[in-house]
């Protein structure tokens, strides 16, 4: 930003005249460059100075971002101006992050940093780290998650609390960690990586449905409660689009590819089902998260995609014994 500053017309040292104004704004921390000729000797100084006042940059920290939404996401709010701190539970998984900073010449916004969300005890101590380095935290996505797959007779208790431990608890100490940094700001965004699956039953994902669901009520809940500090917090809802969650992000329960289970054809029926499913471009996603985060005065959701909304929509106009027949035929469950 550009300021303009009367002063009165006089003969100074080029680049030596400091005015009480400029002291004022040096003394308080302002960061100034002050525009004007380099001469030899004294010169005339107009009426006027130019000063450039250096506006503090919004730090951004994404877990979850060595691919899929988590990496698109971390050069888009890069490119739009942040400076991302970019967390990954390996840094050895790091490559296609890299290959897409790169690509993108963002590289100089971008802090790269391993983090665990599963490992709690660390997390304080990793945005202390944060804040020492850049002073402040502006923006947290929560993005780090992964799909237990199998059908509920086939997944083991210590399996559903493994799907909890990164998509819900992992969230849950993020957002913790941050709220007293961003209550002391006055401000802040939250962004959870929610799921279509948090707005309704999935088949065969019911671990992963259901960790999402926990997130979208404690988001919630949430929201009321720092709203009036300043505080935003956002739920993004995607449906189908090609990530990594339906690959490398996906772990099935153990019993569930074992020939042994009652549900071991009806898997197969169900994995063929998901693979023929059409899948968005996930930038659509990144870029819906840059502009939540550039919103002084988002809405709480955000559902994204056409095949989330109809779902939504069918859900919520059919009768459920429609809705649920429907459901069955698409999917080939019998």
């Amino acid at each position: 930003m550009k300021l303009k500053i009367q002063v009165p017309m006089e003969t100074v040292p080029s680049c030596q005249h400091e005015t009480s104004f400029e002291h004022a704004l040096c003394g308080n921390g302002w960061l100034l460059q002050r525009y004007c000729r380099t001469f030899h000797e004294a010169v005339p100084v107009p009426g006027e100075l130019w000063y450039t006042i250096r506006m503090p940059e919004k730090i951004a920290v994404i877990t979850g971002a060595s691919s899929g939404f988590g990496l698109l996401t971390t050069v888009e709010l890069a490119r739009a101006g942040f400076r991302v701190v970019a967390t990954m539970r390996d840094l050895g998984r790091r490559e296609r992050l890299d290959a897409a900073i790169a690509t993108g010449g963002v590289a100089g916004n971008i802090d790269l940093r391993a983090l665990d969300v599963t490992r709690f005890d660390t997390i304080p101590s990793f945005v202390e780290s944060v804040v020492r380095a850049y002073e402040r935290i502006d923006v947290l996505v929560n993005n780090a998650g992964f799909a237990v797959a199998g059908f509920v007779e086939d997944v083991k208790l210590e399996e559903l609390r493994m799907q909890f431990e990164t998509n819900f608890f992992g969230a849950v100490a993020m957002t913790k960690a941050v709220l007293p940094v961003m209550r002391k700001q006055g401000s802040g965004h939250i962004i959870q990586i929610s799921s279509i699956g948090g707005l309704q039953g999935s088949l065969s994902l019911s671990s992963y449905s259901a960790s999402k669901h926990a997130l979208e009520g404690w988001s919630e809940s949430l929201r009321l409660e720092v709203k009036q500090l300043g505080i935003k917090v956002v739920l993004v809802e995607p449906g189908a689009f090609a990530t990594d969650i339906w690959t490398r992000g996906a772990v099935m329960a153990k019993e569930a590819v074992k020939d042994t289970s009652p549900n071991y054809q009806r898997s197969l029926r169900m994995r063929s089902a998901f693979e023929k499913l059409p899948k968005a471009d996930p930038i659509a996603v990144a870029q819906m998260i840059v502009a939540i985060a550039q919103d002084s005065n988002p809405k709480l959701r955000y559902l994204v995609g056409r095949d989330a909304k109809m779902q939504l929509a069918f859900k919520r106009v059919l009768p459920w014994k429609t809705y649920e027949k429907m459901i069955a035929n698409f999917l080939k469950v019998d």
